[in-house]
């Protein structure tokens, strides 16, 4: 795509657009109250479809299982633009203290995709209302964000072929950072995330005589251990991995040596290289340490999101918009990468993009129980999607 970028100009900021802004988040307190989980969100999708209809968009249901595409078009422009946010919801039990706090137990918005989709919904009044733009936006509702499948089977459904887009641009929120101001940056911006199940077995026996057994217990210590070498020695140090050991099952009782134990670990990279580097390695590890204790071990590897990697020309585009509607102040200059996944990743795999933060303020961190999602975000985010949109497709 050829962007070509102008002097930064700074665009007043609408104060018509704050009925449509007030509107979503209300919507975003309704959801937040009743919260799905992956592949069941029925009640958010159909919310989520009903508001996009009744401004005039043109809906399309249980694209990928439960997502939702919509589409608006104006002017004759052939170029396409789509938007994505999140459907689902986590199975954590809410602490917050919010007034419309979860009522569904167990299950808690608490990585701010309700947020995504007032945004989201917000920028979609917005745009239905005004047309200032020539072509078609595409906003994308999916499922199934935090447990990976979603962008997937969206796509494996036909998304791009039956709803085809030049580009496509997501955002999430993150704590920590001044609310409304904007972290966007060029390539690798979340890590690929790949689960492994390790079973170390050896031969179960008397805790008293282990002599006679095969302990895969302290096999199982040592490669806890080892693992450890595959980021310090195994991979060049401006490269970056994380490997986290997150569970360990074996045994019943104090006094007898198990079979086997399981171990259940995450691996994170920003590249193909490292990521098969950091596979080989731990598969290697796992035989070794299990060897040198007389067990076996058997690895199973579950590949899953890969990084989040933004295109150029499109990241300049945000940057430029971002700057041009609120200042270059908004931009967070020393912003890193971070090693948490998403699996947008998948559609950038297929169609060109980017990924961009934007600022929740300080507070609880992602996935906890007391995590509580700024309103205050919804306005300049929305605001963004909107002249993203019309810059896009003018």
């Amino acid at each position: 795509m050829d962007v070509r970028l102008a002097p930064p100009r700074r665009q007043a900021p609408d104060d018509r657009a704050y009925p449509w802004i007030a509107e979503a988040i209300a919507l975003r307190h309704d959801l937040h109250r009743r919260p799905e989980t992956a592949f069941a969100e029925h009640r958010t999708a159909a919310a989520v479809a009903g508001a996009l209809r009744s401004w005039g968009w043109a809906v399309t249901e249980g694209v990928g299982g439960t997502g939702v595409v919509a589409t608006l078009r104006a002017g004759t422009g052939e170029r396409r633009l789509g938007l994505r946010a999140e459907l689902d919801a986590l199975p954590i039990g809410e602490e917050s203290g919010l007034p419309f706090a979860s009522e569904n137990p167990g299950v808690m918005h608490a990585c701010g995709h309700d947020g995504h989709m007032a945004i989201l919904l917000a920028a979609a009044r917005r745009l239905a209302e005004t047309r200032r733009f020539d072509g078609t936006v595409t906003a994308i509702f999916q499922p199934a964000e935090e447990n990976g499948p979603g962008a997937r089977a969206m796509i494996d459904d036909g998304l791009f072929e039956r709803f085809p887009v030049d580009a496509v641009y997501a955002l999430h929120n993150w704590p920590g950072l001044a609310t409304g101001h904007f972290a966007i940056l060029d390539g690798p911006v979340m890590a690929a995330a790949d689960r492994a199940v390790i079973t170390i077995r050896g031969r179960g026996g008397h805790g008293a005589a282990p002599q006679e057994a095969i302990d895969p217990v302290p096999a199982a210590a040592s490669f806890v251990l080892a693992l450890q070498t595959i980021v310090a020695r195994n991979l060049d140090p401006f490269e970056t991995a994380v490997v986290t050991v997150g569970t360990i099952h074996g045994g019943t009782a104090a006094n007898v040596i198990p079979d086997a134990v399981e171990l259940q670990l995450t691996a994170r990279s920003f590249s193909p290289a490292v990521r098969q580097r950091v596979e080989a390695r731990l598969r290697t590890l796992a035989a070794a340490q299990a060897e040198s204790f007389g067990a076996t071990a058997t690895v199973d590897w579950r590949p899953g999101a890969d990084a989040v990697v933004n295109q150029e020309a499109e990241t300049a585009l945000a940057r430029r918009v971002a700057i041009e509607t609120f200042g270059e102040e908004v931009l967070v200059p020393d912003f890193r990468p971070r090693t948490a996944s998403e699996d947008f990743a998948h559609m950038l795999a297929v169609r060109p993009g980017a990924f961009l933060f934007v600022g929740n303020g300080d507070g609880a961190p992602l996935h906890s129980p007391h995590y509580r999602f700024d309103d205050a975000v919804v306005a300049p985010a929305a605001r963004l999607w909107v002249r993203l949109a019309e810059v896009f497709l003018s």
